[in-house]
């Protein structure tokens, strides 16, 4: 025993110790790189601000089709520095590209122009390459604008497994290309950029479907992964000169971080005063293991140059509450077993076992959701994927291992006494099942609401939700001030003055102050002729302004990554589905489970229609948080009444009972992890800033809907599905 207590004091000392050189690398970084240092996490464009350049189209009458090309293609080339960057027209012949990066450590004039270069991407046959290799006239089989994507792919025909790339090419490159293969069939197709041989792949047959793949001896992922950014990016159909270049602010404002860490802060640490009020030495514990999940958290993102941004901050949120959940979790199963009378040390051994189950399949069902969405998002959506995965995995080492080892090591220490633990109190069993029907009406009508509400909004405003700029596009005006305004004075001086003279709500209006000028920019819904000239006679009747020039711009989210958003998460929820059935042996389940997560999101939706909150990118933070929040709240119920179903007797107790049974022991889990994750988001809500309320909002009703749907219509809605198939098998 007692060499059990020097190893426990020796473990402990040795977790204090990392975690003393993880905070202090957090905060000082290591090294003369600094690496580790939190402050150096990159930020997004909402949270920082960054590069704004504006290059006009030098071709004569382009075509609309050129135009979005060139556009995807810059915003594949945005993506090499930062997912969170952003391209979108301005009026008829401009293209502006904003990107997050910090301009003390990168050269900005450098990013730009290569950002703008056009490029010349070429396929060209033996014969066409040998000219073109002495300077003679050549005719390219293929050229950049006539691939559409490039991209990894895994190839599994052969002994072993084999990254390749894998080329698509658009309606006019898929002729060209079947006529090259057609003729070149055992010869190279020489692929060349900017000048230079990237690849030379043999073609083994005729490709006339519009795809190819290729591959080469000994290639790394990032030999394919090179190759496919360079023929994705290929070149652009048009020439671009650089017209305009600005650094500019945060979306959101400076404050928005600092408050946001500040709230952060209040959050966390009244969610571990909770923890300790309720699970008393274990709730300690946990929080010690908490501030290890954040210090992880925060190395990692810094160390990987993670970009963060609000939905990136979502994601975390999300984790936060998905790491206290597995601790509620584990705690309350704890305190069962003391109340069974056990003693502590088999307790806690029970307890872990126990719990394990729940905490694997929520967190691996939300993971799938994550992969999905980082396979098949992109921009916000992949940054929010991308912290959520990290915070995910980090909040399952967080409960099943560091809060394991520091309750084995509280243990053989002595403290033993279950009165430090807690006994669970035998819960009392509502009849949930019965009351459920109401629950069902009261969601009904709720969903319903906000369906009808569509076509009233649609009525009133010509829209059916109140889309933001980066769905609709709009008009940026630039205004020239005779005094600089910092974000905070320009949200609240100007913007109400251009609300009025537009007729909008304020939070619709997008500020970005150009810093080193006294430049304000303003995005707003697209201006009739007659809102645009109210628009400049206030501005000029109340401010001083030296000049006014306005440009119409289109949406930053595009209609491809609407449609990508939409499969990731059709794909993701026949996935979960899926996932579900094989774990639980029963496809109701999981059927129920997507009809929950449905559910939720509908009510959730009913505010946005309803109060016509704005639907933009945080719109979709938002939606992403409470498809997670969901399915881990619903897990949990299912994980207990599956365990019930094996453990009570169905003959004599019945199914119903079972359920009522399920959701009455795990009731204080749903209160309590609401509760610590509802805390955290009301103090962002109080102290963020007036950009971040909406959001904030939106997720403390997502919060609130989770813990009611998990109480009462998850188990209910699953016993009804088996019911029904019940009777039809009878029938």
């Amino acid at each position: 025993m007692r060499k059990a207590k020097v190893k426990s004091v020796f473990a402990l000392l040795i977790f204090l110790a990392l975690l003393a050189g993880g905070i202090y690398m957090a905060m000082f970084g290591v090294g003369e790189d600094e690496i580790g240092k939190a402050s150096d996490i990159p930020l997004g464009l909402d949270l920082q601000g960054g590069l704004s350049v504006t290059y006009e189209i030098t071709n004569e009458n382009p075509s609309q089709e050129e135009i979005d090309t060139t556009i995807d293609k810059l915003q594949r080339r945005v993506d090499e520095y930062s997912s969170e960057g952003e391209v979108y027209q301005e009026g008829d012949d401009r293209i502006t590209v904003e990107i997050p990066v910090d301009t003390e450590k990168h050269d900005a004039h450098g990013i730009l122009d290569e950002l703008g270069q056009p490029g010349q991407l070429l396929f060209l046959d033996e014969t066409n390459y040998a000219l073109w290799a002495q300077g003679q006239p050549y005719e390219a089989a293929v050229e950049g604008s006539d691939v559409k994507n490039a991209e990894v792919l895994v190839d599994n025909s052969g002994m072993a497994q084999q990254y390749v790339v894998g080329v698509t090419f658009n309606d006019a490159g898929r002729e060209k290309f079947a006529t090259a293969t057609a003729a070149n069939v055992g010869k190279p197709i020489y692929i060349i950029y900017d000048g230079e041989v990237v690849s030379a792949p043999v073609v083994s047959s005729v490709i006339d479907g519009g795809e190819c793949t290729i591959s080469g001896q000994d290639w790394s992922l990032e030999d394919v992964q090179q190759l496919a950014n360079t023929i994705k990016i290929g070149a652009l159909p048009l020439e671009l000169k650089q017209l305009q270049y600005n650094i500019v602010g945060a979306k959101l404002g400076k404050e928005a971080v600092s408050t946001s860490l500040n709230a952060g802060a209040i959050g966390f640490i009244l969610v571990c005063i909770i923890m300790m009020i309720i699970y008393l030495v274990p709730g300690f514990l946990a929080s010690l293991a908490l501030v290890a999940y954040i210090v992880l958290m925060l190395l990692i993102l810094s160390i990987r140059g993670i970009t963060l941004t609000l939905p990136g901050i979502a994601g975390i949120l999300l984790s936060v509450g998905m790491a206290v959940d597995a601790n509620v979790i584990i705690f309350t199963r704890i305190k069962e077993e003391i109340a069974a009378g056990e003693n502590v040390r088999n307790a806690v051994k029970a307890g872990f076992s126990k719990a394990l189950s729940a905490i694997l399949d929520g967190n691996i069902t939300t993971l799938i959701a994550t992969f999905v969405l980082m396979a098949l998002g992109t921009g916000s959506i992949k940054g929010f994927a991308i912290t959520l995965m990290v915070g995910i995995i980090l909040s399952m080492f967080s409960a099943l291992v560091v809060t394991r080892m520091l309750l084995n090591i509280a243990v053989n220490l002595g403290i033993k006494n279950k009165k430090f633990y807690g006994a669970a109190k035998k819960p009392k069993v509502r009849n949930y099942v019965k009351n459920a029907k109401v629950c069902f009406i009261i969601s009904a009508v709720i969903i319903i609401v906000g369906l009808v509400f569509l076509p009233i909004n649609k009525s009133k405003n010509g829209k059916i939700l109140n889309f933001a700029l980066e769905f609709t596009g709009g008009t940026s005006t630039t205004v020239s001030f005779d005094e600089a305004y910092d974000l905070h004075r320009a949200e609240t001086e100007i913007a109400p003055v251009i609300a009025e003279a537009i007729d909008v709500q304020v939070g619709t209006i997008q500020i970005q102050v150009v810093e080193g000028s006294n430049q304000v920019i303003f995005k707003t819904i697209e201006l009739n002729e007659e809102q645009s000239v109210n628009m400049e006679a206030k501005l000029r009747e109340s401010f001083g302004v030296t000049e006014i020039s306005s440009q119409s711009i289109s949406s930053t989210i595009s209609g491809e990554m609407k449609k990508d958003a939409v499969v990731a998460i059709i794909i993701a929820s026949i996935l979960m589905l899926i996932y579900i059935a094989i774990r639980f042996s029963d496809a109701k389940f999981g059927v129920s489970a997507v009809i929950a997560l449905l559910h939720d999101v509908m009510v959730v939706f009913m505010f946005y229609s309803v109060a016509q909150l704005s639907v933009g990118n945080t719109f979709i933070a938002c939606m992403l948080t409470i498809v997670g929040y969901s399915i881990n709240a619903t897990i949990i119920i299912f994980d207990r009444i599956r365990e019930n179903v094996k453990l009570m007797d169905v003959a004599k107790d019945g199914y119903e009972h079972i359920v009522n049974t399920s959701i009455a022991q795990t009731f204080s889990r749903s209160i309590y992890t609401s509760l610590t994750t509802f805390v955290t988001v009301l103090v962002l809500y109080i102290m963020g800033v007036a950009s971040l309320k909406e959001f904030t909002f939106t997720l403390m009703a997502g919060i609130v809907c989770g813990a009611y749907s998990s109480i009462c219509i998850t188990g209910p809605l699953w016993l009804t599905l088996k019911n029904k198939l019940k009777k039809k098998e009878t029938a």
